[in-house]
């Protein structure tokens, strides 16, 4: 299997698990990262989800070449479209995604990373958009998500250049959200996991899907938006336990996702 689950306490762990190929992302990858999305959406015992990378080196060294090489424009185009349809289920994933970024993640792998939710990197973790050394450019949303997370001209330059970033870099710029030892790393991002799969799923759902629309330039629907799905929570069993737990003082009891 190109891509491993473990589930521990309430959080997923996926990862991908190529190291001989510096965990390349194949069809076969994607094919498998959407069937242990498919199944952890299903598990209501589960609440989060991380993504790393086996091996020493690389969370991913990006789209698989060999998949690429002899493409014609309409298979690259397939190619283009499958990446981002599996980046985008995990984008608009109900539960958290967070990127445990353990070595290289290159191309599609930083793409990857681009797409969960949050993204905790090894001190040694290097980043890099290089598409542009082979002739091409990016095609899983790093034109789109890289400048959000970041900034247009940071986004540029690296897509640009094709220049790699490190760990400290990457947190300067917003690229990342923190910088642990990389022997801390999985466990940290598990914990995470853990600390969110306490809270109401169906707030974090709610947030999660308002927080993706922030930098569409609809600030009016997105202020209604927010507006409708507060009111909403207020029907839900969450809401009458998180508040009850309040003043009681005690832990709150939130349903299960």
């Amino acid at each position: 299997m190109p891509v491993a689950l473990d589930i521990r306490g309430r959080v997923a762990l996926l990862t991908i698990d190529r190291p001989e190929a510096l965990n390349a992302i194949s069809q076969e990858v994607l094919d498998a990262l959407q069937r242990h999305l498919d199944a952890i959406q299903a598990d209501g015992s589960v609440r989060a989800a991380v993504v790393t990378g086996g091996g020493e080196k690389a969370f991913s060294a990006g789209a698989d070449v060999n998949d690429m090489r002899e493409a014609t424009r309409e298979q690259a185009r397939a190619f283009a479209q499958r990446g981002q349809f599996v980046l985008a289920r995990i984008e608009s994933f109900p539960k958290p995604v967070i990127a445990a970024v353990n070595g290289y993640a290159l191309g599609g792998g930083c793409e990857l990373a681009l797409a969960c939710d949050v993204r905790l990197a090894a001190e040694g973790a290097r980043f890099a958009q290089p598409e542009v050394n082979l002739g091409i450019l990016p095609g899983w949303g790093a034109t789109q998500r890289l400048p959000r997370l970041t900034s247009p001209g940071f986004a540029k330059e690296m897509i640009f250049t094709g220049r790699m970033v490190g760990a400290d870099e990457a947190l300067r710029s917003g690229l990342v959200n923190r910088v642990l030892p990389r022997e801390d790393l999985v466990d940290a991002a598990v914990a995470m996991g853990e600390e969110i799969a306490a809270k109401s799923a169906a707030a974090v759902a709610a947030s999660k899907a308002l927080v993706n629309r922030a930098l569409d330039g609809e600030l009016d629907g997105n202020l209604a938006r927010e507006v409708d799905a507060f009111a909403h929570v207020f029907t839900t069993h969450d809401q009458r336990e998180g508040m009850a737990a309040f003043f009681e003082k005690r832990a709150p009891r939130f349903e299960p996702s």
